[in-house]
Order: C-alpha cells, then sequence, then structure tokens
C-alpha cells in the first residue's frame, strides 16, 4: 500500500512540475465579445460562456461584454446559455485575441444541450447518435429528494432500487449494479457497487447537473458501464475574475432532514480552486401503514477541494473529495401481535426482541446496529495541446471504507469490513481533424485491491484485480448526417485470496487463521485466477432532417466481467437478511442493444421517442434457494439463501416525451416509459412461467407536469414558478416469481406541487431564492416494486394484509439559497 501511494505522489509531482514548465514557456490566446438579444439588440447581463473541451469560461459583465482568457490556440466548442434564451453552441477557431458577438433568441424550452461523457469531444445531444439524457440544474433543485440518484429517478429510462430514503442504487433500462456506471466529474465511482444497500458515496448538494447514457457504453468505459453511464457533474469553478459562492440549507418534514452545504470558488489569470463542506441527517422516516421505520435515519458529512491552472498549452485540475456517511440498518424485526419494530438487543441475537420505544424512533440518534461508509478521492484531469492534437490524461485514485456494525453490546467491532483502494487511469489521444473526421485513441482501466478481512462477517475474499481497455473511436459528418462508432477490447485480470475461518461459540465472531492453524476450521473461500476479455464497441448514425427535427440509430455491443461477490461470495451479508452465495464457473456477459431515436423541438412543442431493444448473453441474477419441503433453504437463522445464476436475457422498451407550450410561460411536460424484461433460458431449457420474467424491473412508469414561469419580474421577485405533477406507476405483475424471489406489486399514483422564486433588491440583484416542495401530497400507502424493504416481512402469513415495509409519506421540503458574488 505504501509503495503504490508513493508511486501515485511521483506521478504528482512529475506533473506539476510538467504544468509548470508549460505554463512557463505558453503564449496564450483569448475569446471576448459580447452577448445581446436578437430583437431588442439590448445587452445581456449574466450570460454563462463556457467552453467545455477546456473547462473554463466566463459571464457577461453589466454591458453584455465577456473575455475568456488563458485559451490554447484552436477549434473548439463554445456554448453560450441563459434562462428564458435558446442556448448557442459554436464552433469557434480561436488564435490570439479573438474577438466573436453572439446574438440570443428567446426560447420556452432547452435546446441545443451540450454533453461530454461518452463521446470523444463536446458534442450537442441533437449530433450524437449515443442515447443520452441531460438532466439540468433546474431540475434538480425543484425536485424534491433524500439523495442525488432519487432526484434523477424519475427521468425516463431511469429508475432506482432502494433501502430506504438515503440508499438508492441507479437502473439504466432494468439493468443496475455493476452494469450501470456512475461516474463523478468523468471519474468512475468505485465503492463495492455489487452490495444491495451499498449507495453512491456523492455529496449531492455539489452536483450542477447529470448526463445519462442510457444503452451500452463499454466503448468508452469498459466492463461496468454496460447498460449505461450516470455522469454526475460537480458546481463548476468561478469564470475568470470572479469570486462567487453559495450558502443553502432545506428541512424536509417526513424524516426531519436537515441539511445544508456552502461553498466558495475564485478565478484569477486562469488559477481556479474551490472548496465546498456539506452536511445532512435525518431521523427515521415515516409512512401510514408502519409509522415510523425503525432502522433508516443517517447522518452524513462531506468535504470538496479542487484547484487548477488554463494555459494556452491547455490545463490541469485537482480534486479532492471526501464522503462520510452513518446509516442506520433495517431489518424490519416486528413483534408478531402489534407488528410494531422490534430490535436486536445482544450479539447472538438470543431471546425475544423488544418494542424498539418511541424515543428511539423519533429519533436523529443512530442504532447501535448501523453502517459507517467513507470514501476518499483524489484525482487530475489534464489537458495538453500539441500543435492541432490534444492529449488527455486523467489520473485518479480512491480509498472505500465500509464498516457495517451488527454487534449490539461490543458496538466498536464491525461485523463486516471492507476497504478497497482503487487506481484508475485514462489516456485519450485526438488526432487533428482532417477531411471531417476526428479520430481518438486511448485506454483507461483500473488497479484494485480489496481487504475483507479485518471484520468478523466473511462475505467475500480478498482480491485484486487489473482491468485494461485499449480503444479507437471516429466520427464523421456529412452535412446533416453525423457517423460514429469505435471498437474496444477488454482484459480484466483478477485473484483472489483463499480464507480459513475459526468462529467462537459464545460470541458468534469468526477470525481468519493461517498455516497450521487451518487445522480443524471452515474453509470460507478457494483461491481463484482468471483472466476475463472480451469485444465491445457502436456504430451510430444522426440525421438532422431539419434544425427542429432529427432521427438517430446506434448499435452498440457491451462487455462485463462478473463482480468479485457473482463469483466468490459466502456468507451473510448484513443489511440485507440474506446469506449470498456465489459462482466461479460464470462467464462476462456481453450484450447487443439498438437504439431508434426521433426528436422534434419546436418554440411551442417538444417530442422525443427512444425505443431499445437488448439481448444479453450470460445475464447473471440473483435468486432464492428452497429446501427440498418448498420453503426458504436457511444456511444461517433470520436470512434468506441466494445464489447467482446465469441465463440468456432480453430487455426491450422506450420512452416518449411530450412537451407543450401553449403560452410562452406555461410548460405542460408528459413523459412515459416501459421496459420488459424477459428470461429466454439456456440454449435448449424450457423456462417455467414462474421464472419467465427478469427480477427488478420497473413497471410503467408516467409523470405529468403543469409548470408556470409566474413572474419573470415583478417587484422584488423574479424567476417565480409553481408546479403540480402526477407520477403513476402501473401494476407490476411480471415479477420473477419462482422461488419466493419477488412478488407481484400493485400499481400506484402519487402528486406532487412546488413553489418558488428569487428574492431581489432594488437593483435586481438576487439576494436569495425560497422554494417550497411536496412530495405525495395525499399522503398515499404504497410499496415500490423497487424498494429491497418490501420484502423485510417477517410474518408473511400475516392475516391484516400488510406485508413488508411501505415507502414514505407526505414529505414537504422548504429550501432556501443564497447566492455570493464577492467580486
Amino acid at each position: 500500500m505504501k509503495n503504490k501511494l508513493a508511486i501515485f505522489i511521483a506521478l504528482f509531482s512529475v506533473f506539476m512540475i510538467t504544468s509548470y514548465g508549460a505554463y512557463a514557456a505558453d503564449v496564450n490566446s483569448s475569446l471576448s465579445g459580447k452577448i445581446t438579444d436578437a430583437k431588442t439588440n439590448e445587452p445581456l447581463i449574466g450570460v454563462t460562456v463556457y467552453l467545455p473541451d477546456l473547462k473554463t469560461g466566463a459571464v457577461t459583465d453589466g454591458s453584455g461584454n465577456y473575455k475568456v482568457g488563458h485559451l490554447p490556440s484552436g477549434d473548439f466548442t463554445v456554448t453560450i446559455s441563459f434562462l428564458g434564451y435558446k442556448t448557442i453552441s459554436e464552433q469557434v477557431l480561436i488564435k490570439g485575441n479573438t474577438a466573436h458577438d453572439f446574438q440570443m433568441s428567446t426560447s420556452t424550452i432547452e435546446q441545443n444541450e451540450i454533453v461530454v461523457t461518452g463521446v470523444s469531444k463536446a458534442t450537442q445531444i441533437n449530433r450524437s447518435p449515443i442515447p443520452i439524457i441531460a438532466v439540468n440544474r433546474r431540475y434538480i433543485t425543484q425536485t424534491l429528494h433524500t439523495n442525488i440518484i432519487d432526484a434523477i429517478a424519475g427521468v425516463p429510462g431511469v429508475s432506482a432500487v432502494t433501502t430506504g430514503p438515503n440508499i438508492s442504487k441507479p437502473f439504466i433500462h432494468g439493468l443496475g449494479y455493476n452494469r450501470v456506471l456512475t461516474l463523478y466529474d468523468g471519474m468512475p465511482q468505485q465503492e463495492q457497487q455489487w452490495g444491495d444497500e451499498h449507495g453512491i458515496g456523492v455529496d449531492g448538494y455539489s452536483i450542477d447537473h447529470v448526463e445519462v447514457i442510457e444503452g451500452p457504453a463499454s466503448l468508452s468505459y469498459g466492463s461496468d458501464a454496460l447498460a449505461g453511464v450516470i455522469n454526475l457533474i460537480p458546481t463548476p469553478p468561478a469564470p475568470d475574475g470572479k469570486i462567487v459562492g453559495n450558502v443553502m440549507g432545506e428541512y424536509q418534514t417526513n424524516n426531519g432532514l436537515a441539511g445544508g452545504s456552502a461553498y466558495l470558488s475564485g478565478n484569477r489569470n486562469g488559477f481556479y480552486w474551490l472548496g465546498r463542506i456539506s452536511h445532512k441527517s435525518a431521523k427515521n422516516y415515516r409512512n401510514k401503514i408502519d409509522g415510523w421505520v425503525y432502522g433508516t435515519n443517517y447522518e452524513e458529512n462531506d468535504a470538496t477541494a479542487n484547484f487548477g491552472i488554463n494555459r494556452g498549452w491547455g490545463y490541469s485540475h485537482w480534486d479532492l473529495t471526501f464522503f462520510d456517511d452513518l446509516q442506520a440498518i433495517p431489518d424490519g424485526s416486528r413483534d408478531s401481535a402489534s407488528r410494531k419494530f422490534t430490535m436486536q438487543i445482544n450479539d447472538l441475537d438470543s431471546g425475544i426482541r423488544p418494542v424498539v420505544p418511541e424515543s428511539l424512533l423519533n429519533s436523529y440518534t443512530l442504532p447501535v446496529l448501523h453502517q459507517h461508509v467513507q470514501l476518499y478521492r483524489i484525482y487530475s484531469s489534464n489537458s495538453f495541446i500539441i500543435g492541432q492534437s490534444d492529449l488527455k490524461l486523467n489520473l485518479g485514485f480512491e480509498r472505500s471504507l465500509r464498516r457495517e456494525y451488527d454487534y449490539p453490546q461490543q458496538p466498536a467491532i464491525p461485523g463486516l469490513y471492507l476497504q478497497l483502494n482503487t487506481y484508475t487511469y485514462d489516456v485519450k489521444y485526438f488526432f487533428p481533424g482532417s477531411g471531417g473526421w476526428n479520430i481518438t485513441v486511448g485506454s483507461n482501466g483500473m488497479y484494485q485491491t480489496n481487504n475483507s478481512t479485518s471484520g468478523t462477517d466473511f462475505l467475500i475474499p480478498d482480491y485484486r484485480q487489473l482491468d485494461l481497455g485499449p480503444f479507437v473511436m471516429a466520427k464523421k459528418s456529412f452535412g446533416k448526417l453525423d457517423l460514429a462508432g469505435g471498437v474496444r477490447y477488454d482484459f480484466r485480470f483478477f485473484n483472489n485470496s483463499g480464507l480459513y475461518a475459526v468462529t467462537d461459540p459464545k460470541t458468534g465472531m469468526a477470525h481468519p487463521v493461517y498455516g497450521a492453524d487451518t487445522t480443524g476450521s471452515d474453509r470460507i473461500f478457494s483461491d481463484y485466477k482468471h483472466m476475463f476479455n472480451g469485444f465491445s464497441g457502436n456504430f451510430g448514425a444522426t440525421y438532422n432532417i431539419t434544425d427542429k427535427m432529427s432521427v438517430k440509430f446506434n448499435l452498440a455491443r457491451g462487455y462485463r466481467a462478473p463482480n468479485i461477490a457473482e463469483i466468490s461470495s459466502n456468507g451473510v451479508h448484513p443489511g440485507t437478511n440474506v446469506y449470498q452465495i456465489g459462482n466461479p464457473d460464470f462467464k462476462p456477459e456481453f450484450d447487443l442493444q439498438e437504439d431508434l431515436g426521433f426528436s422534434y423541438n419546436a418554440d411551442r412543442l417538444s417530442l422525443d421517442l427512444d425505443l431499445f431493444n437488448n439481448n444479453i448473453s450470460n445475464y447473471i441474477y440473483n435468486q432464492n434457494v428452497l429446501n427440498a419441503a418448498g420453503g426458504d433453504s436457511v444456511i444461517v437463522a433470520g436470512n434468506q439463501t441466494f445464489k447467482f445464476q446465469q441465463t440468456r436475457a432480453q430487455l426491450y422498451g422506450g420512452s416518449v416525451s411530450l412537451d407543450i407550450h401553449p403560452v410562452k410561460w406555461l410548460h405542460f411536460e408528459n413523459s412515459l416509459s416501459v421496459v420488459y424484461g424477459v428470461n429466454k433460458g439456456k440454449k435448449g431449457e424450457v423456462v417455467p412461467d414462474s421464472s419467465k420474467y427478469l427480477p427488478m424491473i420497473a413497471p410503467l412508469h408516467t409523470m405529468t407536469t403543469l409548470r408556470a414561469e409566474m413572474w419573470k419580474r415583478y417587484g422584488r421577485l423574479a424567476n417565480g414558478f409553481i408546479k403540480f405533477q402526477m407520477e403513476a406507476y402501473g401494476a407490476q405483475n411480471r415479477a420473477f416469481l419462482a422461488y419466493n424471489t419477488e412478488t407481484p406489486t400493485p400499481g400506484y399514483v402519487l402528486f406532487n406541487a412546488g413553489i418558488g422564486t428569487d428574492i431581489t433588491n432594488v437593483n435586481g440583484r438576487t439576494l436569495f431564492n425560497i422554494s417550497l416542495l411536496a412530495n405525495n401530497i395525499f399522503n398515499t400507502a404504497y410499496q415500490s416494486g423497487l424498494s429491497r424493504l418490501k420484502y423485510f416481512e417477517q410474518y408473511p402469513d400475516d392475516p391484516r394484509g400488510y406485508h413488508g415495509i411501505y415507502n414514505m409519506g407526505r414529505n414537504v421540503g422548504l429550501r432556501i439559497s443564497v447566492p455570493l458574488d464577492l467580486r
């Protein structure tokens, strides 16, 4: 470990020295101009000018003028965005002191979004064949949520498997876990994604916008992007010459969530810095069926620091983040007579569990049984302009610590203790554009070590793995037609260690033994070594019929190597009520997905239609194991036994979004999404009716939102909105019924609402923003089929009809945000 850290620190020093040397000799260019209203020719104040490929920008001053300095020479995408206006995206040749004016036209809808995820360079969505969705800052802040994945789970094609309000695992088109790669500012999140109740360790307050690839993205990101990518993009640094920041706070009524965040950022002469701290804590959530749901409270603390430099040779940016989460672990145990929640009070969980007192149910104090999850991250993104070429190099290190405490009488001893270290690299070389071709070659991957034997529960063994993935991508434009594609080959060198352990019969605690001490001990894991490899790629085309209408087609092959839990798990996973068994004979998953899309965007109407079909070979899923009598197989008391299986699978479906704007200030937004998952069985196998559907498939989902932008400016009020929303979830009867793995889920309808506005001073400067948002305003009792708590039921034969734990009831949130502009 120390040697690896030394190597990383040495690389850090080399690149800082390299950056300084390049800085000393660079020649800076600049881009400046004026931005005005296309109709009135009046200057526009506060317009954002941004160069996404260079990660720098500026804001127009009181006269509508802007200047972005310390730029390299070359042809770059420039985006111009301003609330209420159509976003401009334009290629600008920058050489020396370049002047370029822009005129903006008003617009009632979002158009010309620029994305950076899964593409070689910043690209307009309507010119990229990859199925991708951009979720902007407005959508996030006007949605009441308890974590950042929860905030985007209503986006067509996206859903989430949840374990209470603070743990949400993203799913795309019915696939999740290690099939969906979550990025933070382009860097992979590596934090034991295989776990059912392992959430995303990101400060949600720091996220500015999100980009979602809905389909195989293995070409760009390798194994864990077989189903798609969610890129969480944080707050950008201050514009050149400015010091800006924000202080915000919120409170939510259902679980007493109290949260806040503050950041400050400065940028002077191309050197920027940013610092942020955040805090969030909550009590147990509640609903009208269960009351307070014991074991769902949490406390989270976060910190971020980043700095960097932009110069004529390119840029070098450095980021450090810290995530610390204390999360209670629900197990659903209840008193058989009253159905009130009970709690474990001794290490062996013997005797009768007492009912949880009201003072603990309605409390911020975490129970002794909880998780402590920490994620430390340092990463560097660098761009070096070499003539007309560009070399990008990203390096990162993450340390994920997960402790799960399950001994009430010895609260300092973790049961499960996982220590994951990940070193990532991503290098790309962009050849000079020639004849309309843009060609990129590169490689990315990681080296990972995991220590899992420092606790007393051994679910997975220690392991090491090395991922390597060289690739080539190309893009060519023929007027209105854009073609893009590429190929990649991945290698994973995997090695896990065997383990012998002895269990103390008095305490129930196990510890590893080695050498001669293994005599008479239990063999938990065997040594395992394997190389996984596979080919991936994609080819797609976009044709812009007019400036408002386009069609897309994309064919993509994805690859995923089995994860550690699927191969080698053999033990109880605390917090899941499951004894998990893996299979070392698994082969990699491969999928082939076809996507077809149509888009129409006009001033008063926008329509998006996306269809997909995905066939997967060697699809891995988790299945309950039954005993000879047809009941749950029990290896460890109080836990169901599950074992991973492989089969062939097909997922298909699509989404449609229709936004109507009968008048400029009124938005009538509608979406529908559906996905079907079919278990096709192994070759020659007849699949019984109880097994013919795949598990964890979201039901038909529709969302209708009526949003009114009531006032652009009204006295001391500005940018006000009012919204009413209806979410409908269809019944999910296409469940994986075999072996009691899943049960059908009834449909339900939720109603949400919100209102908000800026409060300004007499000069029109925003003093603060205030919003009041409400979810499930009629306090509907419902269970999501993707909530793991639905299956936390100790007495499935209870005649009262309420089984498992229900989702959150009515929740009202108040949010106040104060912008800071110190220069």
